[in-house]
């Protein structure tokens, strides 16, 4: 799971009459040049604020919120997002996705809580208001894209229930209750009404698993003499002996991990084949081989060696691959007080699921006034509700291959990656910086709302990719630059139903018969049938379009 940093700098100037709010686009952005541009597209300077006037009527606050949210929208842009969003700031500075919307309205909060704790701030009311129609926003994005919760009511959790306690008699605090939740597993259900900013979740640092625990251990002095080894290594290491240990200080977390985690990592050679033609065959076998490999690196040199500090029963190959699927599913990325990111477990924040619209955006680092983890809610959590959280934007490939799932709703990260050759777009000199990718993609065209001419639905830099390489980039409706277009959406059309073909026939046995695996890897194969059929759609409506286009040139 990934530390959530927001590469965003808020800060707010007053007068008596007026406030100035200051979204700074920070230089260390490794997006700020193409985001320094759309600023400047838009008519924001990128440096610039948006005025507050105290005494303000509906109108203007309203006006006031927009241009904060236009502004933090941009800058909150990741690559993907920047990169389907194109130059066409329109697409970019208006509703993006569910994340980036999220995060943009919690710059926009920040900068008024920061306004209204400032005490020399006399009318407070105006600043109330945009902080109350902010919070509504926030809402009403969780009831818009939240998942609906149905918890299994037969289903026991006492393993579950005796880590809570064990926790809470060592420091936890938590407003969560684990439950079997239907089609997720297990997962944190909220035990009452949570609001933004309420802390969903607090975990002490001395309950965190890290690579302090290995320097204590007998291993530690064996493993650091080999070269190379990394403290995650280590720390796998030591997770595949102590879930045996029945003194372990962590023997009630331990027993709570699945025997198997069913990730990508364990599919078997039927699951496998029923992926071919797809990204994810290729990212498996490569995982996995990677995985043999550095197995077979540590043994069985470590137990032939030294097998009373490393039992051979213990480190099998299979316990290996399980140790692997726990930490590549369960572990967080914490930043300590000492100003190190370790790579940790953290009991009880492994119940929290997954989401593309979570309640939990920033986590990850350590509290130094209280020691300890904290889950701070980004959005409300109703009682009875699952709690989310994000692993990070991940597409659906990745997530089936290290946490074993697809997700439930419409997922933006899942892009399929093109082998284009890149190099005649660095030298041309129409490239411009929103044009400088140094690699290609496709997504599913539904998340486009531009499909019109020069658009069809498809991500910009692409288009113009194959549009640099006919000559100068034309957008007028010529007759010379629409044929152009044709012959451009044709090639795509060719290059997708080539694609598609490869995927081979639709499997219509029955699923529910099929092994988990198996199960899963047709989901995903048929996900990527969606994509690939709804660029081939695009291509066949936009020469559609471009066909009605280039009669009205003939006339």
């Amino acid at each position: 799971m990934e530390v959530n940093q927001a590469c965003i700098s808020p800060n707010t100037a007053e007068t008596d009459d007026e406030i100035s709010f200051v979204l700074d686009l920070s230089e260390n952005d490794p997006l700020f040049q193409k985001k320094k541009k759309l600023l400047e597209d838009v008519g924001f300077d990128p440096k610039g604020s948006v005025a507050l006037n105290i005494a303000s009527n509906p109108d203007h606050l309203k006006h006031v919120l927009d241009m904060m949210l236009k502004r933090a929208r941009v800058i909150n842009l990741n690559e993907i997002e920047l990169y389907f969003g194109g130059a066409d700031f329109s697409n970019l500075v208006d509703f993006n996705s569910p994340r980036n919307e999220l995060e943009a309205l919690h710059s926009v909060l920040r900068l008024i809580d920061c306004s209204i704790s400032n005490g020399k701030v006399k009318n407070k009311n105006s600043l109330q208001e945009i902080r109350n129609a902010t919070v509504n926003m926030i809402d009403e994005l969780g009831h818009k894209y939240g998942e609906e919760t149905k918890v299994v009511q037969d289903s026991s959790c006492e393993k579950e229930e005796c880590l809570l306690q064990w926790g809470k008699s060592n420091g936890l605090h938590t407003k969560l209750e684990i439950a079997y939740v239907e089609g997720a597993g297990r997962g944190a259900i909220a035990k009452e009404d949570l609001k933004i900013g309420d802390i969903a979740l607090e975990v002490p640092v001395s309950l965190v698993i890290s690579e302090n625990l290995v320097f204590e251990t007998d291993m530690f002095p064996i493993l650091e003499k080999i070269e190379g080894i990394s403290s995650e290594t280590m720390l796998l290491l030591w997770s595949m002996k102590e879930k045996h240990n029945s003194n372990s200080n962590f023997k009630l977390y331990f027993d709570t991990l699945p025997a198997v985690f069913n990730t990508g990592l364990s599919f078997g050679v039927n699951a496998i084949m029923a992926l071919d033609g797809t990204i994810l065959l290729e990212e498996i076998v490569q995982a996995k081989e990677h995985l043999r490999n550095q197995y077979e690196q540590l043994f069985p040199v470590l137990y032939e060696n030294y097998p009373d500090v490393f039992p051979p029963e213990l480190y099998t190959w299979e316990q290996f691959l399980w140790a692997c699927e726990l930490w590549y599913s369960n572990s967080m990325k914490i930043m300590f007080s000492d100003g190190k990111l370790r790579t940790c477990l953290i009991p009880v924040a492994g119940f929290l699921n997954h989401s593309t619209c979570p309640h939990i955006t920033h986590y990850g680092k350590v509290d130094p006034l209280t020691d300890s983890v904290k889950f701070p809610l980004s959005r409300p959590c109703n009682a009875g509700e699952q709690c989310f959280l994000t692993y990070g934007n991940f597409s659906s490939s990745h997530l089936l291959t290290f946490y074993g799932f697809l997700p439930r709703q419409k997922n933006p990260y899942d892009v399929i990656p093109l082998d284009i050759d890149i190099a005649q777009d660095e030298d041309c000199e129409d490239a411009g910086r929103m044009s400088d990718w140094d690699s290609h993609m496709v997504r599913g065209t539904w998340f486009s709302r531009n499909n019109g001419i020069f658009n069809y639905g498809l991500a910009p830099p692409l288009l113009d990719h194959f549009r640099r390489a006919r000559g100068p980039i034309s957008r007028t409706k010529t007759h010379d630059s629409l044929e152009i277009e044709v012959e451009i959406l044709n090639d795509l059309r060719s290059t997708f139903e080539g694609m598609m073909e490869s995927f081979g026939g639709e499997e219509l046995d029955d699923r529910d018969s099929c092994s988990w695996d198996v199960k899963l890897a047709m989901d995903f194969k048929d996900l990527q049938r969606r994509i690939v059929s709804s660029i081939i759609t695009s291509c066949d409506a936009g020469c559609k379009l471009l066909e009605y286009e280039l009669s009205r040139c003939s006339e």
